[in-house]
């Protein structure tokens, strides 16, 4: 069992230095190549975490980047994925200091724009406007405004 756990370890290293992955997602991946056996899954994710293969704070800033400027998720959503992943507050919280505040509102205004050109003419735009943004991770109080200024724009 010892040369297979070096070379399932092995093969989660080579997974890990390809891409970030936080402890959840490399825990997972470790259990279904250890068919089950949680012990071993859990020991080749130590030994990942210790080596700096895999560390939950460098995963949060690169998701928060990434999900932030790609995706044009705000904090909250972010926030609630990288939680759902077993990641701390405190990663949580230092990855979304990393973001620039300025981008994410340029991000919320363009994407906000584009779903208010689609949602042109129905009755129900505004209500529809900030649902949408508020399920993209945007606060009401910084949505809010937008909104408004979009929709007394676009009339």
């Amino acid at each position: 069992m010892n040369m297979e756990y070096s070379k399932i370890l092995n093969s989660l290293q080579r997974q890990c230095v390809k891409r970030e992955y936080c402890q959840y997602d490399i825990f997972r991946k470790a259990l279904k190549a250890f068919e089950g056996d949680k012990d071993l899954a859990q020991r080749a994710v130590d030994a990942l975490a210790a080596d700096k293969f895999v560390d939950d704070s460098r995963y949060a800033a690169a998701f928060a980047r990434e999900k932030s400027r790609l995706n044009g998720w705000g904090p909250a959503k972010i926030s609630f994925a990288l939680r759902g992943k077993g990641v701390s507050q405190a990663a949580v919280s230092a990855a979304l200091d990393e973001v620039d505040p300025d981008e994410v509102r340029r991000k919320m205004r363009s994407v906000m724009e584009v779903k208010c050109k689609a949602l042109e003419g129905d009755p129900e735009r505004k209500l529809k406007l900030l649902k949408f943004g508020l399920s993209r991770g945007y606060e009401y109080d910084a949505l809010a405004p937008v909104v408004e200024e979009l929709i007394s724009g676009a009339e």
